[in-house]
């Protein structure tokens, strides 16, 4: 099944041209992946899912699967919404960040995702005239776990570095909004600044897990005056990815939800400041 949906993706960029930073000779393990899942991940990258041509609108989002840090959830947590997105004329880049806790994996998981989503925000715009994407308008989307890579990222850090070597360090790598769906709850910052990117927040009451990390954010956004929409339903649990693996009505069409504000916040088309002559 995975194969069938990775024969539709038209690219795969490696973060690094010679592997991860400290860990370039691992750069050529093979991944692991069956049915839903995809792991055993050394050579970070981002899979492109480009939009109709007829279709494409110049905004663009990074894709982090959730997998509790220890796979990715690539089909239903990447390549579905990649598709939501495409129909919406939305440039995709799903990102397979490295896993801390992968069986025997080198990696930490407060460290090297947290690497892999900032370069990945700094290549794709870095990339943007070669995707026509507009500069301002590229997001993050983050389910569980990549949900929790978001949140590393969003909020702080992401000035590049003018003097380095790799002119795509010195790329910032601010996202333009974030969309997060059940985030973990393992880096909810304590604080927001007014810089912080606007944000669409999603998850059900009765996800033990990944309900509250979503209150939280939603009062550090309201403190900081900073926009921010949060639909939290009722019922669905943990991880109903795009609404299509529930008997519930609502989070069937909580895509739609997204599709809204996506289109409110100026995000489908650039807003038209008026020019008063």
């Amino acid at each position: 099944m995975l194969c069938s949906f990775a024969s539709q993706a038209q690219t795969v960029i490696p973060l690094w041209a010679k592997g991860a930073p400290g860990f370039e000779n691992r750069r050529n393990e093979p991944e692991q992946a069956k049915d839903y899942w995809v792991k055993n991940i050394h050579n970070p990258s981002l899979t492109v899912y480009m939009p109709p041509a007829d279709k494409t609108n110049g905004a663009a989002v990074i894709i982090c699967p959730g997998g509790g840090h220890r796979l990715l959830v690539y089909n239903s947590e990447g390549v579905a919404p990649a598709k939501f997105y495409n129909e919406l004329g939305i440039t995709v880049f799903i990102l397979k960040y490295r896993l801390g806790k992968d069986s025997l994996s080198p990696y930490k998981v407060d460290i090297h995702p947290k690497q892999d989503a900032y370069r990945a925000m700094r290549l794709v715009r870095s990339r943007a005239a070669e995707f026509n994407i507009d500069t301002n308008r590229i997001g993050m989307m983050g389910f569980s776990a990549g949900g929790e890579v978001v949140d590393m990222v969003a909020f702080s850090g992401w000035q590049g570095d003018p003097k380095a070597a790799d002119p795509i360090d010195r790329v910032n790598a601010k996202p333009n909004f974030i969309v997060q769906v059940y985030p973990g709850p393992g880096f909810v910052p304590e604080k927001i600044t007014a810089e912080a990117p606007p944000a669409f927040l999603i998850a059900a009451n009765d996800d033990a897990c990944c309900s509250l990390p979503l209150i939280q954010l939603l009062q550090r956004y309201r403190e900081a005056k900073v926009p921010v929409e949060m639909h939290m339903y009722a019922r669905g649990n943990h991880a109903f990815n795009m609404g299509t693996n529930r008997r519930l009505k609502s989070i069937n069409n909580w895509p739609q939800r997204l599709a809204d504000w996506l289109e409110d916040s100026n995000i489908l088309q650039p807003e038209h400041k008026k020019v008063l002559h």
